[in-house]
């Protein structure tokens, strides 16, 4: 699979000017960047994450900034040459990847996902055996819910299908109604969010047992202080009048839920991840 990014500078610039604001870190302000998951395109996942991290960067005193690349792979190539020091992901609960000293402290308070594979709703396809040979739509080869738990389910039960990678699970679904690929890989909180906002409707033909919502995360090599500031900043959100109405203008734009707020977490709330890497395919890891 190609790779294709933009400079980091112009991403960067892209996601806070989209949305209305710009950086403004002092010289003695910690300054990280803040890595979250490409669940949607860059313009709406910019419009999710600007006004969220630019309240915890006010409210925390540490600075931070929204770096994502063209697709979730690319983002996560990013996390894993360690240039960011923050991150929003489900990406990193495999054996090797838990070796690379990532901290959860925190997570989104949704509903729990479910892993899904999808048609649209008017389908004629009822069994995922009626998939065999075709072609289904996933957002990329990061992606945990919406392409290695569904992936891993059709090589378990020997259904071979051709792989596309979209990029997104936006994209994915927009190949999906558009006739270009009879199903797709999916999350379930991002079908329902894709419902809400486009007015689509699925036909689930099959979904994984629940995981959490994803982890925030962050890097060993950020100073414990600076760490707890910046978690102190996202929990508060949801008991301050302006954090609230941040998260519920947020949440909107979207399709979440307007109670998505954040919670303290560990590594314990991720176990369900952990146990499908037991299992998993090495090519999946």
């Amino acid at each position: 699979m190609k790779r294709r990014t933009f400079g980091h500078f112009f991403l960067t610039a892209l996601c806070w000017v989209g949305a209305g604001f710009a950086p403004l870190a002092s010289a003695q302000q910690p300054n990280y960047s803040f890595s979250p998951v490409n669940q949607y395109d860059i313009k709406l996942t910019a419009a999710y994450w600007n006004p969220i991290i630019a309240y915890v960067s006010e409210k925390s005193g540490v600075q931070l900034n929204l770096k994502i690349g063209r697709t979730s792979a690319d983002t996560t190539a990013y996390v894993l040459a360690r240039e960011v020091e923050f991150v929003f992901s489900n990406h990193l609960f495999s054996p090797e990847r838990e070796q690379l000293g990532w901290t959860v402290f925190g997570r989104r308070k949704t509903p729990a996902l479910q892993s899904q594979i999808v048609v649209p709703a008017d389908s004629s396809i009822t069994d995922l055996a009626q998939l065999k040979g075709q072609e289904v739509a996933f957002a990329g080869p990061e992606a945990f819910l919406v392409y290695k738990v569904p992936y891993a389910h059709l090589l378990s039960k020997g259904i071979d299908v051709k792989v596309v990678f979209a990029g997104n699970q936006n994209a994915a679904f927009a190949q999906l109604f558009s006739g270009k690929v009879p199903a797709s890989g999916a999350n379930s909180q991002l079908s329902e969010g894709y419902t809400n906002r486009e007015g689509k409707k699925f036909k689930v033909l099959w979904s994984s047992e629940f995981f959490n919502d994803l982890a925030l995360m962050a890097s060993n090599k950020v100073p414990d202080k600076d760490v707890k500031a910046v978690a102190k900043a996202f929990f508060d959100m949801a008991n301050d009048p302006k954090g609230r109405d941040i998260l519920h203008q947020a949440s909107k734009e979207v399709g979440l839920p307007a109670d998505a707020y954040f919670i303290p977490a560990t590594g314990a709330d991720y176990a369900a991840y952990k146990r499908f890497y037991q299992t998993a395919p090495l090519s999946l890891h």
